[in-house]
């Protein structure tokens, strides 16, 4: 892995290993690596046990494929139409409280939704699969083709699939396409109070 990805303390390397490209292969996912890697996401940590995240997936070749591909921005679609799944991660924010006439926010429902999008990721990553989330797409235009009710918010649209060379991509997409890396541990991170600048 390139030298943006050396840890400063020493973790397992799931985490340093794990990235986003933008090349895919094209081949179509096995469904059942589809659900494995959904399964882990079912499993992720959830305040009061709510699990409010929802995931509405497309397998590489169906309608519902390219139903989740035509709410991606154009520069988002150039690429990601060679992945094998899509999917998009959704939460729920409301809850119904037993003696309470109005419903209830989840207030932790976007935290976590993110566990399940990472907990996902990770188990791609164990299967030899590569998971790339977007926030470019057209949130009007997703809940009305997917018919998302209000009281769920729309997060990412997540392309799944095998890593492909990345030759298949736009020049300029060319140069981008190797791991990243982080800003300092110490930019992130303060004792006892808010310390951060920008």
């Amino acid at each position: 892995m390139a030298a943006a990805r050396q840890p400063e303390y020493r973790i397992d390397p799931q985490f340093t290993e794990r990235w986003s490209p933008r090349a895919f292969t094209g081949e179509a996912l096995d469904q059942g690596a589809l659900m494995t890697c959904l399964e882990a996401a079912r499993w992720a940590p959830s305040g009061s046990n709510l699990q409010p995240w929802r995931f509405i997936y497309g397998l590489r070749g169906t309608p519902a494929f390219d139903t989740l591909l035509s709410t991606l921005v154009e520069s988002n679609r150039a690429w990601a139409q060679n992945a094998g799944a899509l999917l998009i991660v959704l939460s729920r924010t409301q809850r119904t409280v037993p003696g309470k006439d109005e419903p209830q926010a989840i207030v932790s429902h976007a935290f976590d939704a993110g566990a399940a999008w990472m907990s996902l990721a990770l188990q791609a990553q164990a299967l030899g699969l590569h998971a790339h989330a977007m926030g470019g797409f057209d949130r009007a235009k997703a809940r009305e083709v997917l018919a998302v009710p209000e009281d769920h918010a729309m997060h990412a649209v997540v392309a799944l699939g095998r890593r492909g060379d990345a030759s298949l991509l736009p020049p300029a997409l060319q140069e981008r396409e190797a791991p990243s890396g982080r800003v300092p541990l110490a930019t992130l991170v303060a004792e006892g109070r808010f310390g951060f600048e920008g």
